[in-house]
Order: structure tokens, then C-alpha cells, then sequence
């Protein structure tokens, strides 16, 4: 497929109506871990069923990679995100009305599904409206969108929450779902303009979905996809809070405070990241590089916050986000190793394995943390040992990536 460079005019609008989009999906992802008292307190919930509340989402969402990826490389982002942003605005309805948990569950998966395309939409459109040299700026920046939503879902829901209740945040959040999805349809380009004649016609030209995961640099990230990307995404979304409330001894407000600075450093770190990207690849440091030194830094730093326990808080919690910039490299690298007419397929891929991985931490960790405490133990034994768990599944992880790269730089 030809690439269709957009003049800066119609870019920067581009941009910014993905952006919003994307903001609103992290901001309902990640609104479980400030919201999480309150569910537990409502609904009755244990560790268990808190993981599976805020997995539901990533279930929807990882259930969705697969058909999502045909979808966007045949009908292009503009029709099939604003077509699944309908879904979301069910869900997000249907879980502010929602009166049990079975209820919640199923408003949550519904709420992945539609919000699915949020990421990998835009994505697919940028492979093709914007330089190759601007790709990994472009993913960096929507990622620092992203942590503008996880920031938005801290403080400011917390002091929401008293004023209007949580069933009101979640209409008020139907209603800009709806914004959005008029915003993609009057100013997002339609797909048949994308300076490329209509090579789905033949179906040689589709590409197969086997090209992506036979190919070897795909598949030696996919542990560390689901693992220490799905892990990490799994802590920032869900167990950063609870590990502060319930082992750090925080209180909700300060949970949410130390949550809202967390996202506050990862959204500046994401824009300067986004800054100097295309600089260190000018001094020779390619992706494979960068993740291979960069890495182990995150595992450090979450063994330390495992020997802490109780003295590890939000600023051990932030280090710890911050160091694990370098698996944002990993999206941008997939899709690079692609030629354009397979840049839905390797993105949505890549993101199954990742959503994948953040709905099989997020549960597990609860599901560990339980268990622990059946056997008699503490539940600040159970965060520890569940986390370290994680750790021991990340680095074996890293390990096998090293493995399948050790002549790559």
C-alpha cells in the first residue's frame, strides 16, 4: 500500500480527534483502581472479583484484536472506530445503570470491545498519512494522551466522586464518547483517500495474519508482551492503587493523589520520549538495543518495591512506571517490520498478546492474593508474593527476547 502523506493542516486535526478518543479509552480503563473501594464496598467484592471487574475490560478489548486488525486495513479507521465507539457508549450506559456485578462484568467487556479500536485505529492511519520517520514520535505522543486519561482517572475522579457519585461520572463519560464519535466522522479521512488504488479487490493483496506471527521478531516479543508491557498496564490500571491502600496503608484520597502524580510523570516523560526518539536513533540505537538496556531497570525496581512492602508508596510506584518507558518502543517496532498493507494486522496483533497479558496478570495477581490468605498468611504477604510472581514471569520473559536477538542490535 502507498503511503498518503496528509499536509500539516489536515494532520494536526488528525491527531487530535485520535488523541481524544484515546484519552477517553485509558480513562475508563483505569478508572477500577480509584473506583475500587467503592465497588468493594458496594458489590461485596474480593481480590479475585476486583481483577476480573477491571479484566472484563481487556477481555473485550483483547477479544477484538484479531477481526479488528481485516477491519482497519480493508475499511480504514474512520468507519470502524466511530462504528465501535457505539458499543461503547452501550457499555459505559449499561454499567453506570448496572445493578450487581454480573452486571458491571458484562458492561465492562462491552466497554473493551467498543473502545478497542481507540489505539490501533489511529495507528493504522498514521502508518499510511504520516512520514515513517514520525512513527515512533506519533506513538510516544498518543501514549503520553493515554497517561493523560490514567491522570484524569485519579484526583479528579476522587473529587468527583462525593459531588456526583460514580454512576453519574460514568453518563458523563457516555455523553463525551458521543462527542467523539461525531468528531472522527466530520474530520477523520475517509479511507478510500488514502493514495492508493483499491487493492482489497484482490484478495492476494490482504495478507495473511500467519505473516505476523511467523515472523521471529514478532514472536520473540510476545512474552514480553503479555508479561512486562500487560503486567506493567495491569499495575498502572488496577493493583497500584489497592498495593497503596491496603500494604502502604494509604488512605483513598492518598492513593488517588499518588496515582495522579504517577500519570502526571509518565505524561511529560512520554512527551520528551517522544522528543528524542528520532535523535537516538541518529547515534545508532535501535530498538532491539534500547530495550535490551534499558529493561532490566524495571526489574530492579519492582524487587525492591517487593522487599519494601509497606514502605514502597507511590513514589517507589512511580519509578517503577517510569522505568518501563522502553517497552513502549515495542508497537511502533511491530509495525515497522510490516509492509503498510499488513500495519492493522501486525498492530492489533501485538495488541491481543499485550491485552492478553493485562487481563492474565490483573486477575492472577488477585486471584494469588486470595489464595495466600486461604493458606492463613497476610494480605501483605499476598501482594508480595503475587507481584513477585509477576517479576519472576518477566524476567524469564526478557531472557527469551534476549535469546532470540543476541545477533540483532
Amino acid at each position: 500500500m502507498e503511503k498518503y502523506i496528509l499536509p500539516i493542516k489536515k494532520g494536526v486535526p488528525v491527531f487530535f480527534v485520535f488523541a481524544f478518543g484515546y484519552f477517553l479509552s485509558t480513562l475508563l480503563r483505569a478508572t477500577t483502581a480509584i473506583l475500587s473501594p467503592v465497588f468493594t464496598s458496594e458489590f461485596n467484592l474480593q481480590a479475585g472479583d476486583l481483577g476480573l471487574l477491571a479484566g472484563g475490560y481487556f477481555l473485550g478489548f483483547g477479544l477484538m484484536q484479531i477481526p479488528l486488525g481485516y477491519l482497519l486495513d480493508k475499511h480504514g479507521p474512520k468507519k470502524i472506530v466511530s462504528s465501535f465507539l457505539i458499543i461503547a457508549i452501550v457499555g459505559v450506559t449499561s454499567f453506570a445503570l448496572a445493578k450487581n456485578f454480573t452486571g458491571l462484568v458484562i458492561s465492562r467487556i462491552l466497554i473493551g470491545v467498543g473502545v478497542s479500536a481507540c489505539l490501533m485505529g489511529p495507528l493504522t492511519g498514521y502508518r499510511i498519512w504520516f512520514a515513517d520517520n514520525y512513527q515512533q514520535r506519533l506513538n510516544s505522543w498518543m501514549l503520553m494522551i493515554g497517561s493523560l486519561g490514567y491522570l484524569s482517572s485519579t484526583l479528579p475522579i476522587q473529587l468527583l466522586l462525593p459531588i456526583f457519585g460514580w454512576r453519574w461520572i460514568f453518563g458523563g463519560l457516555a455523553f463525551l464518547t458521543i462527542i467523539c464519535m461525531l468528531l472522527i466522522f466530520l474530520n477523520i479521512p475517509s479511507w478510500e483517500n488514502r493514495g492508493t488504488e483499491k487493492i482489497y479487490e484482490k484478495k492476494e493483496n490482504l495478507g495473511s495474519l500467519s505473516e505476523v506471527w511467523k515472523n521471529k521478531f514478532f514472536r520473540s516479543l510476545i512474552p514480553i508482551g503479555i508479561f512486562n508491557y500487560g503486567g506493567m498496564f495491569a499495575i498502572l490500571t488496577l493493583w497500584a492503587g489497592p498495593w497503596m491502600i491496603r500494604v502502604s496503608g494509604y488512605s483513598p484520597l492518598e492513593s488517588a493523589t499518588g496515582l495522579f502524580w504517577i500519570h502526571v510523570t509518565m505524561l511529560v516523560a512520554f512527551f520528551l520520549w517522544g522528543y528524542i526518539l528520532p535523535k537516538l536513533s541518529n547515534y545508532g540505537l535501535s530498538t532491539i538495543k534500547l530495550l535490551k538496556l534499558g529493561l532490566p531497570a524495571s526489574l530492579l525496581v519492582l524487587f525492591i518495591i517487593i522487599l519494601l512492602g509497606p514502605q514502597a508508596g507511590a513514589f517507589h510506584w512511580g519509578i517503577y512506571i517510569l522505568s518501563t518507558i522502553f517497552l513502549s518502543l515495542t508497537q511502533p517496532a511491530v509495525a515497522l517490520a510490516f509492509p503498510t498493507h499488513l500495519a492493522g494486522k501486525a498492530f492489533t496483533s501485538f495488541n491481543l498478546v499485550l491485552f492478553i497479558g493485562i487481563f492474565t496478570v490483573q486477575w492472577g495477581i488477585g486471584l494469588i492474593i486470595d489464595l495466600v490468605q486461604t493458606l492463613g498468611f497476610s494480605e501483605i504477604v499476598g501482594f508480595q508474593i503475587s507481584f513477585f510472581i509477576f517479576l519472576i514471569s518477566s524476567i524469564f520473559s526478557y531472557i527469551y527476547f534476549i535469546l532470540c536477538n543476541n545477533k540483532s542490535s
